[in-house]
């Protein structure tokens, strides 16, 4: 049986902690940060813990 391949996209969004809870980034931090406010771009700092709807769809594409 041939195995499932890693979705090559997800890969580079999505992490996956130690309890198997999936990670992200937030939105809207990539560019164009020079006219967002500094409160903005605070609030967008490091990574939150993906909905609970989408889980099983990020860990199929994870092939976990």
């Amino acid at each position: 049986m041939p195995k499932m391949k890693t979705h090559s996209g997800a890969k580079k969004r999505f992490r996956l902690t130690g309890t198997g809870k999936v990670k992200r980034r937030r939105a809207a931090r990539a560019h164009y940060n020079e006219w967002k406010s500094s409160t903005l771009t605070r609030r967008l700092k490091g990574e939150v813990v993906v909905s609970d709807n989408d889980v099983k769809k990020i860990k199929k594409l994870l092939a976990k």
